[in-house]
């Protein structure tokens, strides 16, 4: 049996910023999703999730890392990274980031046609 350790997003860019490293560039930017779900009183909950994603310019894939910015809806497929780290009192923390291995900005005409809320 082979290991997998995939996700994929569809949402919309918070804040986005393209950084230099090693003669490579990244763009760090994060993604907000939403699911929609009901509970019991059949009122509606809607769950947003903040997603930190890195994107390295050169691999396959990767849309121009210039065009991806505050409000664009984006498609990215990738991997999970989590990563620990200890803050200025001493307390050790984890965080978990998306490797992009794909990034597809959506056109505008798609946003509003197919970008909803996920559904149980």
């Amino acid at each position: 049996m082979e290991f997998l350790n995939r996700i994929e997003l569809k949402g919309v860019v918070g804040r986005a910023e393209i950084n230099s490293f090693n003669n490579s560039q990244v763009c760090n930017f994060s993604v907000v999703t939403e699911y929609s779900t009901i509970d019991k009183e059949r009122n509606s909950i809607i769950e947003t999730a903040w997603f930190n994603v890195s994107a390295w310019s050169g691999r396959n894939n990767i849309t121009d890392l210039y065009n991806i910015q505050r409000g664009s809806w984006v498609h990215v497929i990738g991997r999970l990274r989590v990563r620990k780290y200890t803050t200025q009192t001493g307390e050790e923390r984890s965080a978990m980031d998306v490797i992009a291995g794909k990034v597809v900005l959506l056109p505008k005409e798609e946003e509003a046609s197919t970008m909803q809320p996920q559904r149980d």
